[in-house]
């Protein structure tokens, strides 16, 4: 089976809600100091390690799975379930989702349902999904290329997201920090 437009097409979809994302969820410019640019190197990082991995991946480099289907069939479970991941979180904040690091006008922190385990279960949907799509190649190196250097991005996007919401929620937050991790439940 030719997993190669199935990719194409949830890739496609998956970069049209990012971008009506973008588009429609962008906090206002007065809030948008928070943000440190972090939205900006999180695009650039993820427009740079996705088109060198899959350059990577289309030319063979560090292959594996001796042309098994198991390696892109894992590939896209996880991109889908790296998607309803991040969209459960993305609604389960409604309004206060922004895709500017910011705290928004009545701002209230949420802790129920996925923010019960995890702080940041929206970029840990993302990551998963990065994660599948290197694995779509079944090759090392394109896993690596794609999901290091954003884990990183991601990594210094929530440090800056926690220090504003620590900022605005004080104590709430640090109490709320030391009941749950950050990507994965009980690991980190």
């Amino acid at each position: 089976m030719n997993f190669s437009i199935i990719i194409v097409a949830i890739s496609a979809l998956w970069v049209a809600s990012e971008i009506s994302l973008a588009r429609l969820k962008r906090a206002g410019k007065a809030d948008r100091q928070l943000d440190r640019s972090t939205l900006r190197i999180l695009w650039i990082t993820i427009f740079i390690s996705v088109n060198s991995g899959v350059f990577l991946g289309l030319q063979h480099v560090g292959h594996f799975g001796g042309g098994s289907a198991i390696p892109p069939i894992a590939g896209v479970a996880l991109i889908i379930a790296g998607l309803a991941v991040r969209w459960y979180a993305i609604l389960s904040l409604r309004h206060q989702f922004t895709v500017d690091v910011a705290i928004t006008k009545d701002h209230h922190l949420v802790k129920e349902g996925i923010y019960r385990s995890i702080r940041h279960p929206s970029y840990a949907g993302s990551l998963l999904s990065f994660l599948g799509l290197g694995l779509c190649f079944s090759s090392y190196l394109s896993i690596v290329v794609v999901f290091v250097p954003i884990c990183c991005a991601f990594l210094y996007r929530m440090r800056i997201e926690e220090r504003a919401l620590a900022g605005a929620f004080g104590d709430e937050y640090s109490q709320y920090r030391t009941s749950t991790k950050r990507l994965i439940p009980g690991i980190f």
